[in-house]
């Protein structure tokens, strides 16, 4: 499915839980971890637990940003992800700086599944790199676990990591962001692209949510609903792309059908690499059910 407007939702805000049940995002994460203070964790991880068994989340999927492993509150964090289990679609696991955190996480989401009689690989999990290290190890972290299914850079976390000063241009997290990208493609996960601090200014929002768009981000991570529509607009293939991602992926499939190997749309060749191109568009739309997963 896209999730291209990826939303944190403080954990310890009632008010905020609530209305994040009513909004259309792609995806709504709950967030234990940045969000809120350490002294209402617990607090948190109750409330939470209240918001998604009382209420329906319009959202397309809901996720939840845990602590990490080596906090103090990270067990309680996958004791709560083992109670609410049918009510999300997955973890974030914040500050990924190697592939042994991914296994972890995943040994806690198969109990939850176990718990509730889930499917296996019902819930998925989501890579959040923001460290030097994090970066250094992302391919084995990007092939650690079928459930791995997203990787999302964290610019500001890194910066800080790396002493370096963030500017508007970006120059100092360019080649970070372009290795977390070649990575998530490499491993046929989705890439959701670093948050727009800067959350009142819609205009320039929408500026960096299109060049991530035209770099080959699959969303972006926003922390304000006002967010949501520009960043999803900016997400959504222009019409013409979409009509030709159609018709090349009709005439793919016909071509499939009658054994050949080659075919051509509007008297252009198609290749291997624009069937991929196409269907990426109808993923990025929303219309992955005609097109499969990577």
């Amino acid at each position: 499915m896209p999730r291209r407007a990826w939303l944190y939702v403080p954990g310890d805000q009632e008010r905020k839980l609530v209305k994040a049940a009513t909004l259309e995002a792609d995806v709504v994460c709950l967030d234990l971890e940045d969000a809120v203070a350490p002294d209402r964790k617990a607090e948190a991880r109750e409330l939470v637990a209240r918001v998604l068994e009382s209420h329906v989340f319009q959202a397309g999927e809901v996720w939840i940003r845990v602590n990490a492993p080596t906090t103090p509150w990270a067990e309680a964090d996958m004791a709560l992800v083992r109670r609410v289990a049918p009510n999300i679609r997955g973890v974030l696991l914040p500050k990924t700086d190697a592939s042994w955190v991914v296994h972890w996480a995943a040994r806690h989401v198969q109990q939850a599944e176990e718990t509730h009689a889930l499917p296996p690989g019902r819930l998925a999990l989501a890579a959040l790199i923001e460290t030097a290290r994090g970066l250094v190890h992302v391919e084995t972290i990007a092939r650690a676990t079928p459930r791995l299914q997203v990787l999302l850079f964290g610019a500001e976390d890194l910066a800080a990591d790396l002493g370096a000063l963030r500017t508007p241009e970006g120059r100092e997290i360019a080649y970070a962001r372009s290795r977390l990208l070649v990575a998530a493609r490499a491993f046929g996960l989705q890439a959701i692209d670093m948050v727009y601090i800067a959350y009142k200014d819609l205009e320039g929002l929408e500026r960096e949510a299109r060049e991530a768009a035209r770099l080959g981000f699959d969303g972006k991570q926003i922390i304000h609903p006002a967010q949501v529509p520009v960043v999803q607009a900016a997400f959504a293939p222009p019409e013409d792309q979409l009509q030709w991602a159609r018709q090349v992926w009709q005439a793919y499939q016909e071509a499939q059908k009658e054994g050949r190997g080659v075919f051509v749309v509007d008297g252009k060749m198609i290749d291997p690499p624009l069937i991929r191109q196409a269907r990426r568009i109808l993923e990025r739309a929303g219309e992955q059910g005609k097109a499969g997963r990577r």
